[in-house]
C-alpha cells in the first residue's frame, strides 16, 4: 500500500470514528437516558469529523464525501460488534463489501476533470 493510500484510508478511519462516537452520544442522550453532557464531546467528535474531511485529496468535496460512505459504512458495521456486542451477519458483510468496491471506484478511478 502507498503511502497515499495509507494516508487516505488512515483519514477516513479517523474520521468514521469522530462521527459515529459524535452521533453515539446524542443517541446514548435521547435513546439511553444519559447525560446531556456526553453532548459535549459528541459536539467536539463531530467538528473533528468535519475537519479530518477536508484532509482528503482531491478537488472536490462530493466525491470525497461519496467514497467517505464506504468506509463509513464498514466502520458502523465494526462498531456494531465491536461497541454494541452485536455480530454482524452476512448480509452486513456483503452490503459493507459492495460499499467499500464502491468507494474505491469512485475515489481511484480516472475522472475527467
Amino acid at each position: 500500500m502507498t503511502y497515499n493510500a495509507m494516508l487516505f484510508v488512515l483519514t477516513y478511519a479517523a474520521a468514521a470514528l469522530c462521527e459515529i462516537f459524535g452521533c453515539f452520544t446524542f443517541w446514548m442522550w435521547l435513546r439511553l437516558s444519559k447525560s446531556a453532557l456526553w453532548l459535549l464531546p459528541g459536539c467536539a467528535s463531530l467538528i473533528t469529523f468535519a475537519a479530518l474531511l477536508t484532509l482528503i485529496d482531491t478537488a472536490e468535496a462530493g466525491r470525497a464525501y461519496a467514497a467517505y460512505a464506504g468506509i463509513y459504512i464498514a466502520a458502523s458495521i465494526i462498531w456494531l460488534w465491536r461497541v454494541e456486542g452485536t455480530q454482524p451477519d452476512l448480509w452486513d458483510l456483503s452490503g459493507t463489501a459492495f460499499c467499500l468496491i464502491g468507494a474505491g471506484i469512485i475515489f481511484f478511478a480516472p475522472h475527467r476533470n
